[in-house]
C-alpha cells in the first residue's frame, strides 16, 4: 500500500500528526516524508532534506537536500532557512559562499532560531566574509543561550575568559563552561573538565571527559587525546589510549 493510500496524508490531519504516524524502517520513513514533502508540508520537506544530507534511509544527495531546504524556506521554516545557510557555507550541493550563508543565517536569527543566531554569530565573531562584529556576536550568543543552546553557552565562556566584549572573569567563564557541559555540548564538557582538572578534581574531570568523548567529532577526539597524553595523569592517559585505539570510551 502506498503512503497516500494508507490514509496518513489525510488533509484533515495536521502536519505534526502526519509526521508522528510515519513508522517503520528508515527507508519507509524516508518515503513517507518524501510523500508529505511533495504535498507541500514544510516540516516534512525540512526533515526529508536532513535525511538526504545524512544518508538515513536514502542515499546521500546534497543537491536534493539543498533543494528541499530551500523549498521549506519558502514557508519561512526557520530551521530550513538556517540549513540553507549551512549548505551554502560548507559547499553542500552548491559552491561554498560564506557571505551568502551569512544572509541566510541572519534570516533564521531574525526568526528567533537559536541555531541561526549561533551560526550567524560565528561568522561575525571571526569576521569571515562579513565585517568583524564581536559585540553583535556576543549579543546573539547570549540570546541563543537564553533558549538553552549549549554551544552558545560554551562560546560565551570563551568570550568572558578572554575579555572579549565582556569584563574578563575567570569564575564566570568557568560557570558558563559548566552550564554548556550540563546542556550537552562536547566542547563545553571538555572545557569544564579542563577547569576541574586545574582544581585537582581529576575524578570529576575524567567523568566529563568520558562524556565528551562519547559525542565529540573524530577530529576533536584525536586532538583531545593528544592533550590528555601530555597531562601525564593516569586517568586521562587511559581515556586518551582508548580514543587512539579506536575503542568506545568506557563509562
Amino acid at each position: 500500500m502506498s503512503i497516500e493510500a494508507s490514509g496518513i496524508l489525510d488533509p484533515a490531519k495536521t502536519e505534526q500528526e502526519i509526521i508522528s504516524q510515519l513508522t517503520g524502517t528508515p527507508e519507509q520513513v524516508a518515503l513517507g516524508l518524501l510523500a508529505a514533502a511533495k504535498q507541500g508540508y514544510p516540516e516534512a520537506q525540512a526533515l526529508y532534506a536532513q535525511l538526504l544530507l545524512d544518508g538515513q534511509g536514502v542515499d546521500i544527495d546534497q543537491v536534493q537536500a539543498l533543494h528541499w531546504f530551500k523549498t521549506a524556506s519558502l514557508a519561512n521554516h526557520a530551521m530550513a532557512i538556517n540549513m540553507v545557510g549551512r549548505c551554502i557555507e560548507n559547499g553542500w550541493g552548491v559552491a561554498a559562499d560564506p557571505s551568502s550563508a551569512a544572509e541566510w543565517y541572519k534570516r533564521a536569527a531574525n526568526l528567533d532560531l537559536d541555531w541561526g543566531m549561533y551560526n550567524y554569530a560565528n561568522l561575525l565573531a571571526r569576521g569571515q566574509a562579513i565585517p568583524l562584529n564581536r559585540k553583535l556576536a556576543f549579543e546573539l550568543y547570549n540570546k541563543a543561550a537564553s533558549q538553552g543552546h549549549a554551544k552558545s553557552m560554551n562560546v560565551i565562556g570563551r568570550f568572558i575568559e578572554e575579555g572579549w566584549e565582556a569584563k574578563q572573569d575567570s569564575a564566570l567563564a568557568v560557570d558558563w563552561y559548566r552550564r554548556s557541559a550540563e546542556a550537552g555540548d562536547f566542547r563545553g564538557q571538555f572545557n569544564h573538565a579542563s577547569r576541574l582538572a586545574e582544581q585537582g578534581k581529576d575524578i570529576e574531570a575524567a567523568a566529563w571527559l568520558r562524556q565528551c568523548a562519547s559525542t565529540a567529532t573524530l577530529g576533536f577526539k584525536q586532538k583531545m587525546a593528544q592533550t590528555l597524553l601530555k597531562s601525564g595523569k593516569a586517568p586521562f592517559v587511559k581515556i586518551a589510549a582508548e580514543i587512539l585505539a579506536g575503542h568506545g570510551v568506557e563509562n
